[in-house]
């Protein structure tokens, strides 16, 4: 297991001190990232075969959004891992050691140079440590577009801002504009993230929103191909 420590801190907040979901998944996803230096073993491999962990799926259950000024606890563990895909959680805990954010997430491993998938070997593999899976929600890692009634929104350009070292657009980025089509007054309890195709920069993006009962998915698509896809259901 890998832990960060942090606070809930002016820049985090949104306008009622509340933590920004976008600044909660920016937390989960550094801890992921830097998870890897606590596996030396792994870490060597990565950089010897010029690989990469990319984000494919998340899931995330909303027990409680922390307020300014909280001291948090960002907690990581794989607790499965096959040659070319990992499984791990990610859980947000209060200085009461509460979980206020509980996540599962499949990352994949790809060759950094030709971004397809890239197999890691099983003495590798060995060499983990892998954990008990944590309890919370765990659903479909796909998630299915409606055929009808998509309400498409305003294009978004991708700026330099927007992207990360592994030269694409960061996953949370992605979050941060599908939540701007959400109407004011919902609040999501449960989000499912599925990452298809990376958008980079100088990319447009173009959102297409859906609502059914207390669901909304937003599709995120460059060109002809879907960037990724987030549902929030309340």
């Amino acid at each position: 297991m890998f832990t960060l420590n942090y606070k809930v801190t002016t820049s985090t907040c949104d306008s009622e001190g509340r933590l920004k979901l976008y600044s909660a998944l920016q937390m989960m996803q550094d801890c992921s990232e830097m998870w890897i230096d606590s596996e030396p073993c792994v870490k060597a491999y990565f950089e010897e075969q010029n690989m990469a962990q990319l984000l494919a799926s998340r899931q995330v259950e909303i027990i409680r959004v922390p307020t300014f000024k909280e001291e948090l606890t960002v907690t990581t563990s794989v607790y499965g891992m096959k040659p070319m895909f990992g499984f791990r959680n990610t859980f947000i805990y209060d200085a009461e050691g509460r979980p206020c954010y509980k996540t599962w997430s499949m990352g994949a491993f790809v060759d950094k140079a030709t971004g397809k998938l890239k197999r890691v070997e099983e003495p590798v593999i060995a060499s983990m440590k892998i954990e008990p899976q944590l309890e919370m929600v765990y659903g479909d890692r796909r998630i299915i577009l409606p055929k009808e009634g998509g309400v498409a929104a305003e294009p978004v350009k991708v700026q330099r801002s927007d992207i990360d070292y592994n030269r694409h657009v960061n996953n949370a980025n992605y979050i941060r504009m599908a939540t701007e089509l959400l109407p004011d007054t919902f609040e999501p309890h449960h989000l499912r993230m599925e990452y298809r195709v990376p958008a980079r920069y100088g990319d447009t993006l173009m959102p297409t929103l859906y609502h059914q009962g207390n669901t909304f998915l937003v599709a995120l698509s460059v060109g002809n191909d879907i960037a990724m896809l987030v549902e929030f259901t309340e």
